[in-house]
């Protein structure tokens, strides 16, 4: 660290000594995943939006899809229907977005699919779990992706995107093949490889993640994957 940056302070006045004392549950430790941001890799990276309200950003007009989960039964508490009930132009309700859930859910589906709801300002393209499966399982996560991007390309109008990450949820409930729920890098990962190119939203329970660091921006770098067979 230089002499310069040894003397940047990120508050007015005695911010920073005061915010120093501050100790809080809810909180991660962030780290950088380029050794130099002048020089950009090339890859293309998902950001994941820390910190951030997806709710207030899409009011604002920094969207214009949202990738998410519906279901046809109840959808009162998902992010689709406060959506909905916050943009002044939208004509959707809690009501009629699950009663067009129920529309695509027939007994002898076996494939999710994605139900486009206009809302104006911002358009919902919901992955719906196949209507036998209980939850959403990881590979219908993988195929709902993989329309989304096909989607997005047919017509780039619809970026900027964003999604939720599809953990933490109670009526879409995301799980892998052992029932478990699995890890935000398996979103990820899943997300990444099916070529989005939107930014992501960690659930909100993922604020209690230190002192397990995190990073912005996935794929992570290749020192994680060096951590993890022994490396440094």
């Amino acid at each position: 660290m230089t002499t310069q940056d040894a003397h940047q302070h990120i508050y007015d006045g005695e911010g920073d000594r005061l915010m120093e004392s501050q100790d809080v549950i809810d909180r991660i430790i962030l780290l950088p995943d380029a050794a130099d941001y002048r020089h950009p890799d090339g890859e293309r990276r998902l950001r994941i939006m820390w910190g951030q309200s997806l709710l207030e950003d899409l009011l604002a007009g920094r969207y214009r899809s949202l990738v998410c989960a519906v279901n046809a039964n109840c959808n009162s508490h998902g992010i689709i229907t406060e959506l909905a009930h916050h943009l002044p132009t939208s004509q959707w309700d809690e009501h009629s977005i699950t009663q067009r859930a129920e529309q695509f859910s027939t007994g002898d589906s076996k494939s999710v699919k994605v139900i486009k709801y206009d809302m104006d300002a911002v358009e919902v393209l919901a992955l719906l779990r196949p209507a036998s499966h209980d939850v959403m399982k990881s590979n219908d996560l993988a195929t709902g992706f993989k329309i989304v991007t096909e989607m997005i390309r047919a017509r780039t109008q619809r970026l900027p995107s964003a999604t939720v990450s599809f953990l933490g949820a109670r009526s879409n409930a995301l799980r892998d093949e052992n029932g478990e729920e699995p890890s935000f890098e398996t979103v990820l990962r899943v997300m990444h490889e099916s070529g989005y190119v939107g930014d992501v939203y960690p659930a909100p329970g993922m604020w209690e993640l230190a002192p397990t660091a995190v990073y912005a921006r996935y794929p992570f770098p290749p020192s994680v994957e060096s951590m993890r067979h022994g490396g440094f």
